[in-house]
């Protein structure tokens, strides 16, 4: 069963598995496994605390986090903004997810995304930005797939590909349900 759930130390070895899955193609440098593994109570705690707006930093807009989870086994995550800074109605969008790299092309972005959207009307949000790289495909499908209604696209400095920003109304979601059959 493929469920969206809050981070939790019940996912951790699978967790840290994807991690190590993602440092190797160069993602989510910023984390270290062998610490993460050590105190992952205070890392889901941490990740917790980010929807407080009132021990944020300033222009630190809040956000909830979620875990895709199918079989018990951590399958991506994604983040939803509560609100829109600088940056984020530029770049970044109300949206953010990843699957880990063993799980990606079944269908599991396509999931993420939908449970997101419906999430994101749970919170209170009617519309939200989804944005990707001009060159992430996969992505660019995900988003589509799920309504996402073309904006424009951004250049990022420091970056060859441009960013595509895609609007989706969240009140046309069908409930959390499942509606794409993974592979």
């Amino acid at each position: 069963m493929v469920f969206l759930t809050e981070p939790s130390a019940q996912y951790k070895e699978s967790f840290l598995q994807g991690l190590r899955e993602f440092k190797r193609e160069g993602a989510m440098q910023q984390y270290s496994v062998t610490r993460l593994s050590a105190d992952f109570d205070t890392f889901v705690y941490r990740l917790t605390l980010e929807r407080n707006s009132h021990i944020l930093p300033p222009n630190t807009v809040p956000q909830m986090n979620f875990w895709l989870i199918d079989d018990d086994t951590y399958i991506g995550s994604l983040r939803i903004s509560l609100a829109l800074n600088d940056f984020l109605r530029r770049i970044g969008g109300h949206i953010g997810y990843q699957i880990r790299p063993s799980r990606r092309c079944r269908g599991y972005g396509r999931e993420l995304l939908h449970l997101g959207l419906f999430k994101a009307r749970e919170l209170g949000l009617e519309r939200v930005l989804v944005t990707c790289d001009e060159d992430n495909i996969g992505s660019k499908k995900v988003i589509e797939y799920n309504g996402g209604q073309f904006e424009d696209a951004v250049s990022v400095e420091g970056s060859r590909a441009r960013k595509l920003r895609y609007w989706i109304d969240c009140t046309t979601q069908r409930d959390g349900e499942t509606i794409c059959p993974l592979t």
